[in-house]
């Protein structure tokens, strides 16, 4: 597997490692959620974990993100999955030029109701900056299919989410 750092074009190991501390600091990802994602701010939605290749993203159940059926709001339980996927993209594509990156589809499956923290996991980096690489090479939009699961605190999958990414450099 290729490392990460000497995949980045023009780009230096300590740019993509700046950027990896930043996603690790809860508070630089407080502002960023209240600047560009209002709806995990509020939600409370936290970056447990973060690198190229896993990301550990966390959702409470409170007030803000619970339905009137007492679980969490399935559309909050889907910005955290979401979230989990997003963070790798994010470091796939830094240094990689002017890319573009948007969900194309998405599928859950819940299996039961979400009534605690819910910690969403997600290992797809790899396939990820692979996307991104295919795409940079070949100028077509690259698509790849990612898998994260929501899990409760005693370790039960609560949920299931699969994240079709494209990913295409722009002129």
């Amino acid at each position: 597997m290729q490392d990460i750092t000497t995949s980045v074009k023009g780009s230096s190991a300590s740019a993509l490692a700046a950027l990896i501390q930043k996603l690790n600091t809860p508070w630089k990802m407080r502002l960023y959620f209240f600047r560009l994602l209002p709806s995990c701010w509020f939600w409370g939605v936290r970056v447990k974990a973060c690198s190229a290749d896993r990301a550990v993203v966390d959702i409470p159940y409170n007030w803000r993100s619970q339905n009137p059926f007492r679980s969490t709001y399935f559309a909050a339980l889907a910005g955290a999955a979401e979230l989990s996927t997003g963070l790798m993209a994010l470091i796939a594509v830094q240094g990689r030029g002017r890319m573009s990156m948007l969900i194309t589809g998405l599928e859950m499956r819940y299996y039961r109701k979400a009534r605690g923290h819910t910690t969403f996991t997600c290992e797809a980096g790899p396939a990820i900056r692979e996307a991104v690489r295919r795409a940079i090479e070949s100028g077509i939009g690259q698509e790849v299919r990612v898998h994260t699961t929501g899990s409760s605190a005693d370790g039960e999958v609560v949920c299931e989410a699969w994240f079709t990414w494209s990913f295409k450099q722009k002129a």
